[in-house]
């Protein structure tokens, strides 16, 4: 499949997940910046949805940023794969450098584990986990915060 292609079909997925299986993505009002091989980057503004009283970026936005920017590729790769994946977090650690006083860019630079993880469950038919890195900037391009997210794939 055109990568461009691909790209449109994961945002339109993006798009209905929110709308109708997740709400929350389309509450805080996620958007798709960049999806390729190797990085996938999102964006949470901040407004009255994800602030909190403090006036800056809740915990629970920043939650569902780190979320879709670790979780994109799995979609992608079985898309670009041609399967049909089972996909969930494992668990999550995070380390709050500084408040989130922005807009804030989630960035997730291990698409290749994700596809070694999608292509091993594909050979063995077994759910695999793995760790993935998010960070996270704020528009004076500050590192805010850190998520290891452990993702778990099942390709059927």
């Amino acid at each position: 499949m055109d990568r461009q292609k691909l790209l449109k079909k994961v945002k339109w997925q993006l798009f209905l997940l929110g709308r109708f299986k997740i709400p929350m993505l389309g509450y805080t009002g996620l958007k798709l910046i960049e999806l390729n091989d190797t990085s996938a980057k999102t964006k949470i503004r901040l407004k009255r949805r994800t602030k909190n009283h403090l006036n800056s970026m809740y915990f629970g936005a920043l939650a569902v940023g780190a979320d879709v920017a670790a979780g994109l590729h799995a979609f992608y790769f079985a898309t670009l794969h041609g399967k049909k994946v089972s996909f969930a977090f494992k668990g999550m650690s995070c380390e709050f450098i500084k408040r989130a006083e922005s807009d804030c860019t989630f960035i997730s630079e291990d698409g290749k584990k994700v596809e070694d993880a999608i292509l091993e469950s594909i050979s063995t038919g077994e759910r695999i986990n793995t760790a993935t890195e998010v960070k996270v900037y704020d528009e004076e391009n500050e590192l805010v915060a850190t998520f290891e997210m452990i993702v778990s794939v099942k390709c059927k």
